[in-house]
């Protein structure tokens, strides 16, 4: 029998910024793949109407609202779903935030607030979860990174380092703490329809500059990403690790 297993049924999964857009999505898909998921965010209304999809896929949903910029708070959130769950088999390090900001006018606000959330919140939860996945020999982590962690914006400099170092990060950690049996890779996605990209997207001109340079001619759907989050999340990739997956269209691979 060649055919791995992608069924993720009796696995936990943990999914940060799992309350809106490319999280939720995550989240969903994880549950309908056979995991039960632990989703945190700031807002409890987001977990709320996410804990309720999750449900109706007959899986567990824990809901934790938490403020993952704080090291504490991923130590408690993280010990609450262990206490909660019994482990922590996934985690995907999904929550971010962008600030289109030109170069010239970046506040040293600006830089702390992306740097905070997209880059060392993701650490943070990766060392706190991979200090329970050690003790059973396995465990998958999954970075949020994006294309413009690899190729150049016109704008966000700042989440663009923060996207970049996140694929150095995965590739690091993952030479670390392959010894303990944990798979780390990321995600790259350019372009997606969510509520963060809605009015981006209703520009015409910016809509078409962006289809331009993607061969697909399109921008993805959030269902394009459930796909590479199963497979990574699963025992297809056992053999996979230290990645970044580019989902986007093939834009990566069109240059400018």
């Amino acid at each position: 029998m060649f055919l791995p297993s992608f069924d993720l049924k009796d696995k936990v999964a943990v999914v940060t910024g799992g309350g809106r857009g490319i999280g939720r999505a995550l989240a969903i898909g994880l549950a309908e793949a056979g995991a039960d998921v632990a989703i945190l965010a700031r807002t409890e209304k987001d977990l709320e109407e996410v804990a309720v999809h999750i449900t109706n896929a007959g899986r567990k949903v824990y809901k934790i609202q938490a403020d993952i910029t704080n090291k504490d708070a991923v130590d408690q959130a993280v010990e609450q779903i262990v206490t909660r769950a019994g482990k922590i088999d996934i985690l995907i390090n999904n929550a971010g935030m962008n600030i289109r900001t030109p170069a010239l006018e970046v506040t040293e606000e600006e830089w702390q607030n992306i740097v905070d959330l997209n880059l060392k919140s993701a650490f943070f939860m990766a060392q706190a979860c991979a200090k329970h996945m050690k003790s059973n020999n396995s465990g998958k982590i999954i970075n949020i990174s994006s294309v413009a962690g690899h190729v150049a914006l016109k704008t966000g400099v700042v989440y663009g380092a923060t996207k970049a170092g996140l694929i150095q990060m995965t590739k690091t950690l993952s030479y670390e703490w392959a010894k303990y049996g944990i798979n780390i890779n990321a995600i790259g996605p350019w372009y997606f329809k969510t509520p963060l990209t809605e009015k981006l997207l209703a520009d015409e001109k910016y809509l078409q500059e962006i289809l331009d340079v993607t061969p697909m001619k399109r921008v993805g759907e959030l269902k394009d990403l459930v796909g590479a989050a199963v497979f990574l999340s699963s025992e297809a990739s056992n053999y996979v690790t230290g990645q970044t997956l580019f989902v986007d269209g093939g834009m990566t691979v069109y240059g400018f």
